[in-house]
């Protein structure tokens, strides 16, 4: 097992290397007749592309999706969907001089462990890159997720030392980060240039809102729908830390306070995060992400190279300085990759 695939009944297999060829993903068990066409894949790729926010690397990608099978005539067939990109501004030249020196915060060491070899032109199979797939499969699963009227906001809640106050879903596109909060978006601009010019990078937290869900999503025991949504969210390279609902605060409550009272409409609070017992309770359900700050960095550190012997590094190239906000696209693919897979898993047994 390779471990590149996810999902149970819609099934994705990401391929592909940061400077191959090309990257993309195989998707199987869409159902058939779904409107799909490449300008619908094209429109959430659009979203992790390359140089589109000031905290964004300055490789230039058009992510232009393909579509090599499984759609006709604008719809799914039901067999196999396979979609490419192709990578057309790699520069693998600028790893030359770091090829047999292994990155902090990278998994060039682990890599190597596992391996024996690795590719060290950008991170390879690791590199941020990868979710080009997940992002092409979460749009196709998109467009299943719309036929049941579920609606996914994704939005940054926090970025460097700077957190949200306020949440409106309303200006969540009316500003670069993605942000809930146009006041905390301008602190948010001031730290990154801030940090630019350091030379360092950012971490944030991303929180994904899944509306409209119907109770009952969710396998017992192992599938539980928040244990397969904190995997398919850890799963993304810069994630290190998943809450749901009222998470780590509920450490700190008593159960008087976490417990969500119900009333013939519907339930009072929502600590569990619209999830009980791994089951989905029709409430809208609440997940966060904790996103690290992005390894490389212009700031000089120690490391080792492949023959174990103590050196420096300062990475150069075109890099990132937070991976929010592209990431909260991935993060919103993941969610809606494990909601069609249990919605479809719910529709078989019934």
């Amino acid at each position: 097992m390779s471990g590149s695939s996810f999902g149970k009944l819609f099934q994705i297999t990401t391929w592909g290397e940061s400077h191959g060829k090309g990257i993309g993903v195989v998707i199987d068990g869409c159902p058939p007749g779904i409107e799909m066409n490449e300008a619908i894949i094209q429109k959430m790729l659009d979203r992790r592309r390359p140089g589109g926010s000031i905290t964004s690397t300055s490789r230039k990608e058009s992510d232009t999706a393909k579509i090599l099978s499984g759609v006709f005539e604008g719809q799914t067939t039901g067999t196999p969907i396979s979609i490419m990109v192709e990578n057309k501004d790699a520069k693998s030249k600028a790893y030359n001089s770091i090829a047999n020196t292994y990155r902090p915060g990278h998994g060039d060491f682990t890599y190597q462990a596992k391996y024996g070899i690795r590719d060290w032109r950008g991170g390879g199979r690791s590199s941020a890159r990868e979710t080009v797939g997940r992002v092409a499969a979460g749009a196709v699963a998109n467009a299943v997720l719309q036929k049941e009227n579920i609606e996914i906001i994704v939005h940054t809640t926090a970025l460097g030392s700077v957190k949200v106050e306020t949440f409106d879903q309303h200006v969540v596109y009316e500003n670069m980060f993605l942000c809930a909060d146009m006041l905390a978006a301008s602190r948010m601009e001031d730290e990154v240039n801030q940090v630019r010019q350091e030379g360092d990078s950012l971490g944030g937290i991303v929180e994904i809102r899944a509306k409209n869900i119907p109770p009952g999503l969710g396998e017992p025991v192992f599938d539980k729908l928040d244990a397969d949504l904190a995997k398919a969210l850890m799963s993304i390279g810069a994630v290190k830390g998943v809450e749901i609902g009222s998470g780590f605060g509920t450490a700190s409550m008593r159960g008087s306070q976490n417990n969500d009272p119900i009333s013939p409409d519907g339930f009072l609070t929502n600590n569990s995060g619209g999830i009980l017992a791994g089951i989905s309770n029709g409430d809208e359900i609440i997940v966060r992400v904790a996103v690290k700050p992005i390894p490389s960095i212009s700031i000089e550190q120690k490391t080792v190279d492949s023959e174990n012997n103590p050196t420096r590094i300062k990475i150069k190239g075109r890099h990132d300085i937070s991976a929010i906000p592209r990431i909260n696209v991935v993060c919103e693919a993941m969610m809606n990759l494990v909601l069609v897979d249990h919605l479809l898993r719910q529709q078989a047994i019934k």
